[in-house]
């Protein structure tokens, strides 16, 4: 016996399939992401409420059951400078090489920067580390293990983010606004400066965005630069803390009072994350709203 279906009942039947395809893959998506928050929050949300927890110095290893916590405090210290450090390399360099690809793309040299960010924003975070211990750190030991250093190999990381994020976001411009001012007489770098980065900025800020948080819960090119110690950071031609090393550090290790606060430190980096995520998303919501006359 055979079924017919009417041309109503496949595309019923169709629309169903695909919603269901859909369905599966949103779950396939979100449960390493749930799954990863569940066992932060079961395995570190005992130490991360703790008042001394963001503020002291992480534990010494012990295997007896009552062994100490402590805290993560030099670990969100180093991380935050050597971020600041990043990102006052990345965002300017990041800029003016996406301001050469996209007003200036019909050079040569403009499309070369456009395809080398292009490249070197699927190169290997540890391959950008093996880059600056390589030409930074080998020929200046001053700096070898040090926070200058950290910053180094994160801006690596991060240009090439910003620089292809900030280039989708001077497109998006419209040319009538660069034909306007051209001509009232305004110089094109007047122009670029005043109006297309201006008219730009939710874009821009988006991509800083992005590569900050890129930046924040990267261990790998840490690890060849950055260092560890488990005291603040007082130079920053010193090794310091950061919480992704933090993280791998005490992952690794046999003892649990140092797994705890691993994943503590876990839970505290996705809130942190999150949070920064949510308030700058609100705050280019609102920049977006002003810039275009609304409420």
């Amino acid at each position: 016996m055979k079924f017919k279906f009417d041309r109503h009942t496949r595309r019923k039947l169709l629309s169903h399939t695909v919603a269901v395809l859909s369905g599966l893959t949103v779950i396939a998506v979100l449960y390493p992401l749930v799954s990863i928050v569940y066992e932060a929050v079961i395995r570190g949300g005992g130490v991360l409420f703790q008042w001394t927890f963001l503020t002291a110095k992480p534990p010494n290893a012990c295997d007896v059951v009552s062994c100490s916590t402590v805290g993560i405090g030099p670990a969100i210290q180093g991380s935050l400078l050597v971020v600041a450090i990043a990102s006052l390399i990345a965002v300017p360099v990041g800029l003016m090489a996406a301001i050469l690809a996209s007003e200036y793309r019909t050079r040569g040299f403009g499309r070369a920067v456009s395809f080398t960010a292009d490249v070197l924003t699927g190169v290997p975070s540890i391959i950008m580390g093996a880059f600056v211990w390589g030409y930074f750190v080998l020929y200046d030991p001053s700096i070898a293990e040090s926070v200058i250093a950290g910053g180094i190999a994160l801006s690596a990381i991060m240009t090439p983010i910003v620089a292809r994020t900030t280039e989708e976001a001077l497109r998006t411009v419209p040319n009538a606004m660069r034909e306007a001012a051209i001509a009232l007489g305004i110089s094109k770098w007047k122009m670029t400066l005043r109006i297309v980065l201006i008219a730009a900025l939710p874009g821009i800020a988006t991509g800083v965005l992005l590569a900050v948080m890129r930046a924040m819960g990267e261990a790998a090119p840490l690890l060849l630069t950055l260092g560890y110690t488990t005291n603040y950071n007082h130079s920053l031609l010193q090794p310091a803390a950061a919480l992704p090393v933090l993280i791998y550090t005490f992952a690794e290790s046999n003892y649990s009072n140092q797994q705890e606060v691993a994943w503590g430190a876990t839970l505290f980096l996705l809130m942190f994350i999150l949070a920064a995520n949510i308030l700058s998303r609100y705050m280019i919501h609102r920049l977006s709203q002003r810039m275009s006359g609304g409420a």
